[in-house]
């Protein structure tokens, strides 16, 4: 924002693609896509809730897919400002602070329209909080996210009815259908979305943070019903793989310079000297290990 020959100006971010309502036309994506959607949602919502913005309207439609697969959020217009001091610079020429002034707003801050009591939101992804018009916070956009990560996964919304009030009345009481199995949801992805639609706060991911962590940790699962055990054991072989290969690769080594001073010893012993390079070209090892075998050639130098 700013002033020019006296006018004021708005400059926007240009963004090319799509809304994910627009995407989510041609029904549920792929677990691995919607991991990754999803991760980039939780990360947004991170930044925001650090600077204490809650925006309390997430839904597809407010979720743009750029054409490069980046995902934007958009639409703050419901968003609530809660303990955040916001620094923003002036249109006006610069005063004695540098043109920089500091607004502070507390946890009752809100837009126009939005005292305790009112119900704000979209049906079908307000949180339990929302319908009751009670006070919100950062846990309430995790609750609107899980809604919309069971949509992107199973093709159909969470909290669906006739009515908006019976759309209302399901999320306050009941439990979104099972995920369908023919979507080959990972059962710890299945997890994340039920953690997220916890009716109480309290029981939910206490951060966005700490749901990007835990999308983090499945992104490599592809097939259903893979726990998170599994990829840890499988992390643990390829490490007990490689500290063998190392053991190996020295005791290799250790044979060489082992066979190699046998053969300089044995070489002082003669009357004549020699100077050249050992050249070992095979070793092995009796199954006593009490005595190894190779063969080797000089090669003189010139």
């Amino acid at each position: 924002m700013g002033v020019h020959e006296g006018g004021p100006y708005v400059v926007t971010e240009l963004l090319e693609g799509e809304t994910l309502r627009e995407r989510l036309a041609g029904g549920a994506l792929p677990p691995r896509k919607a991991i990754e959607y999803a991760l980039q949602i939780a990360h947004g919502l991170a930044v925001a809730h650090e600077k204490g913005i809650v925006h309390r309207d997430l839904k597809p439609e407010n979720l743009f897919v750029t054409k490069h697969g980046r995902v934007k959020i958009l639409d703050f217009g419901l968003a609530k400002l809660t303990h955040v001091t916001a620094t923003f610079r002036s249109p006006t020429p610069p005063a004695e602070d540098g043109g920089l002034k500091a607004a502070t707003t507390s946890e009752e801050t809100e837009v126009a329209g939005t005292q305790p009591g009112t119900v704000l939101g979209t049906v079908g992804y307000m949180s339990p909080e929302q319908v009751r018009g009670k006070s919100t916070d950062h846990r309430s956009d995790v609750f609107s996210f899980g809604a919309i990560l069971y949509e992107m996964l199973s093709g159909r919304r969470a909290f669906q009815r006739d009515t908006a009030a019976e759309s209302m009345t399901d999320i306050l009481k009941e439990e979104p259908p099972d995920l369908p199995s023919s979507a080959q949801v990972p059962l710890a992805l299945d997890r994340i979305v039920r953690h997220c639609l916890e009716r109480n706060p309290e029981e939910r991911f206490r951060s966005a943070y700490d749901l990007a962590f835990a999308l983090e940790n499945i992104s490599g699962v592809s097939s259903p019903g893979t726990a998170p055990q599994i990829v840890e054991r499988k992390r643990w072989l390829q490490a007990a793989r490689l500290r063998w290969a190392l053991a190996l690769a020295a005791a290799a080594l250790l044979i060489g310079v082992f066979a190699a001073g046998m053969w300089l010893g044995s070489s002082r012993a003669r009357p004549t000297s020699w100077s050249g390079v050992l050249l070992v070209e095979a070793i092995a090892c009796s199954p006593d290990a009490r005595t190894i075998y190779y063969s080797a050639s000089k090669s003189v130098f010139v």
